[in-house]
Formats: structure tokens, sequence, C-alpha cells
């Protein structure tokens, strides 16, 4: 397992809201941007969108993307070509996502010596921080 660098930042309150759309499908309202999730046919939805834990996995994948471009473009490298495919794999008892392999698709044309500092760049992305991090997660019912 690699080692996250801790860093310190203010706290800012930030809320994601989730709205039942009919079915298995919800509507996620993130700042002024909306997504919805889904289950597939197999699981009762109607495939309209990903599923939660899909997101989950791209959360992942588009933070350790975004992590490399900031590198790369910060050392004037190319960014052309960069991609970031993640597979996972399920686990039961408790249900949960129980490996990760991502895979980051370096451009042509960034030298071999650039490398290890790239891993060890998007081995700090925020998803992957928290995911090595525990976090506290505080579930709540609410009544009217």
């Amino acid at each position: 397992m690699s080692q996250a660098s801790v860093v310190t930042r203010p706290t800012q309150p930030a809320t994601v809201s989730v709205s039942h759309l009919g079915g298995d499908r919800f509507e996620i309202a993130v700042r002024d941007h909306v997504v919805t999730v889904d289950q597939p046919l197999t699981m009762g939805g109607e495939d309209t969108a990903p599923t939660p834990t899909e997101l989950f996995v791209a959360s992942l994948a588009s933070c350790t993307a975004f992590y490399a471009r900031r590198y790369l473009a910060r050392h004037d490298l190319p960014v052309e070509g960069l991609r970031v495919e993640t597979s996972y794999e399920m686990g039961t008892r408790p249900s949960r996502v129980t490996r990760f392999d991502v895979r980051v698709l370096v451009p042509e044309g960034v030298p071999p010596e650039r490398h290890a500092a790239l891993l060890a760049m998007v081995d700090h992305c925020t998803v992957h921080s928290t995911l090595q991090h525990e976090p506290v997660v505080d579930i709540q019912l609410v009544t009217p």
C-alpha cells in the first residue's frame, strides 16, 4: 500500500443532495451540476445511468487523471492521449469494492525519467488518499 502525505486545508462545508426520481433512479445535485444514478436491468433498475458504485470508481479514475494532467502540464509535458482506465472487483459481507486496478496511460513523449514522479503525484489524488485514510462516516435518520 502506498503512503499519501497529509495536507492540512481549511475545512469547507460541502453538500451533495440526492433526490428520488422513481424506481431505482436518483438525481444527484452537486453545486450547479446534476448527475443521475440507476441500477442495471439485471438488478431491477432501468439502466438509464451509471450505478453509485460505478460513479465511485469513476471518481477515483477521474481524480487520478486530474492529478496526472496537472503534473504533466506543470512540467510542460504532453497531455494529449492521457487516459486512465480503472477496473474493480466487488466483495460481499459487507457489499463493497475490494480491489481497484488503476492504469494511467502515459501520453507519448513523456520521458521515462518522469514516470516515477508522475506515479508519485497521482498516488496522492484526493480520492485515493481518502480511501487510504478511512474517513468518518456519520449516517443519521431525519424525520419530518
